[in-house]
């Protein structure tokens, strides 16, 4: 699968589409760069956010546009519009020019040293990475690293605390009111959820806590026989992983049977707020082209 460009990749795509432009506003420039150039990637690609939801290839080129003007091959002569400079259409004549070419530019650096900004002038000069996606990446490991730890403690607990867990997390997902089963006869049954205030709706939980192995088709057979035409709805939790015969059974079955093996669950879990607190809170601001744009 084709992959999002970085964000100096759009360079002469940006300066392609100013050529045929006197001038376009930023947005209009960031999504005219996205239609022309790379309309053909998959859509899932071209919808993927940053963490702080701005849509990713936007992002990218917005930050691109940024260091084209540092560089002077772009312009804005007024509040909030671009347009490219004769050093740009030169460039785009060339037909390419790469990072390391800007930031050796003589106007690139000349504007870097005029830069007060502490943050900036520690920034990696080589990093393909724009400001964004450092803190994305950032982002992405610590939320790995609590993940991990959060699978590790769930392997580690009680059996039965770890059905609540389940069933908590569960209720937390938007399902109904739960009950747990008796932790001496549940018959496979460790809990169940009513999706309605009758308990006629009911889906049926099986939570297996596994340090090691994985959850075999004996597993899910009896779990779909425990259901006992009581419901056709079930969730089977491990905090392991499934094998190929348990999930071909599951997928057999004439019952809707959910599986949810150990990452999922810790994805799920840190998604809904269980087991996890918020530490930090940041606030990432960025320009208000629309209050400049006012009259």
């Amino acid at each position: 699968m084709k992959d999002l460009p970085k964000f100096h990749e759009t360079f002469i795509p940006i300066l392609d589409v100013l050529s045929e432009n006197n001038m376009l506003h930023y947005d209009e420039l960031r999504k005219k760069v996205r239609d022309k150039h790379y309309a053909s990637l998959p859509n899932e690609l071209l919808q993927r956010q940053t963490k702080s939801g701005d849509i990713l290839i936007l992002n990218r080129i917005g930050w691109a546009k940024a260091y084209l003007k540092e560089g002077g091959f772009v312009e804005q002569p007024i509040r909030g519009q671009v347009r490219i400079t004769d050093k740009g259409m030169s460039a785009l004549k060339k037909g390419s020019l790469s990072l390391k070419e800007l930031k050796s530019d003589c106007d690139y650096i000349t504007c870097q040293q005029k830069k007060t900004s502490s943050a900036r002038s520690g920034q990696d000069t080589d990093s393909e990475s724009t400001p964004q996606d450092l803190i994305d990446a950032g982002f992405t490991e610590i939320e790995s690293s609590v993940k991990s730890h959060l699978l590790t403690k769930l392997k580690e607990a009680d059996p039965y605390y770890f059905q609540k867990i389940i069933l908590i997390l569960l209720n937390k997902m938007g399902y109904g009111e739960y009950k747990e089963t008796s932790k001496s006869s549940d018959g496979g049954i460790d809990g169940v959820i009513n999706q309605d205030q009758l308990g006629i709706d009911k889906i049926y939980i099986q939570a297996k806590r596994y340090s090691e192995g994985k959850v075999r088709e004996p597993d899910i057979r009896n779990f779909i026989g425990a259901m006992s035409g009581d419901t056709t709805r079930g969730v089977f939790v491990t905090t392991s992983t499934f094998d190929e015969a348990a999930v071909r059974k599951a997928n057999a079955a004439h019952h809707k049977i959910i599986l949810i093996d150990g990452l999922k669950l810790c994805d799920l879990m840190y998604q809904h707020g269980v087991g996890v607190q918020i530490k930090d809170t940041y606030y990432l601001k960025t320009l208000d082209n629309d209050f400049f744009d006012g009259e």
